[in-house]
C-alpha cells in the first residue's frame, strides 16, 4: 500500500487556473453590495470560478484527484468567471440555482465547509444571499 501511494504521487494534477477577464466577472458585472460580494467570493468563488486557490491537500493523490473533480463539476454548472458568457435565460436559471441551492442549505457543500469554515453561512447571510439572488432574477426578467 505504501509504495501505491508513493506511486499515485506522479500523477498530478494542473492546478493552473483559467485566464480570467475582470470583464466576465460575475461580481464585476452585477456590482453587489460589498457584504454580499465578500459572501460570494469566500464560499463560492473557489470552486465556481476561475479563481480556485488549491489547499495543500490538493497536493496528494488521491485527494487531489476528487478536489480536481469537485472544482471542474462546479465550473461546469456555474463558473461567475464567465458570467457574461451566459445569455439572460441562462443567467436567470442560474441565479435561481443560486437561490435554491444556498436557500436550502445544499451549497457550500459540507464537504467543502468542513475544511474550510470561512465558507460556512450562517442563516442571516444565506437569507441576504438568497435575497440579493433574486433582486437579480427580477432585474434579468424585467430586461426581456
Amino acid at each position: 500500500m505504501v509504495i501505491l501511494f508513493i506511486v499515485i504521487q506522479v500523477f498530478r494534477i494542473d492546478k493552473e487556473n483559467p485566464p480570467v477577464d475582470p470583464k466576465k466577472d460575475f461580481i464585476a458585472l452585477t456590482n453587489p453590495p460589498l457584504k454580499v460580494a465578500n459572501i460570494i467570493k469566500a464560499s463560492c468563488y473557489d470552486c465556481h470560478s476561475n479563481e480556485t486557490t488549491y489547499p495543500w491537500y490538493s497536493n496528494v493523490a488521491p485527494v487531489s484527484w476528487w478536489v480536481q473533480h469537485h472544482i471542474d463539476d462546479a465550473r461546469k454548472h456555474l463558473n461567475f468567471s464567465t458570467w457574461a458568457d451566459y445569455n439572460d435565460k441562462k443567467q436567470d436559471h442560474k441565479l435561481e440555482e443560486c437561490v435554491e441551492e444556498v436557500g436550502e442549505g445544499e451549497m457550500p457543500l459540507d464537504s467543502y465547509t468542513w475544511i474550510h469554515s470561512e465558507a460556512v453561512l450562517s442563516k442571516a447571510q444565506r437569507d441576504e444571499l438568497v435575497e440579493w439572488f433574486e433582486s437579480k432574477r427580477t432585474y434579468i426578467s424585467d430586461k426581456k
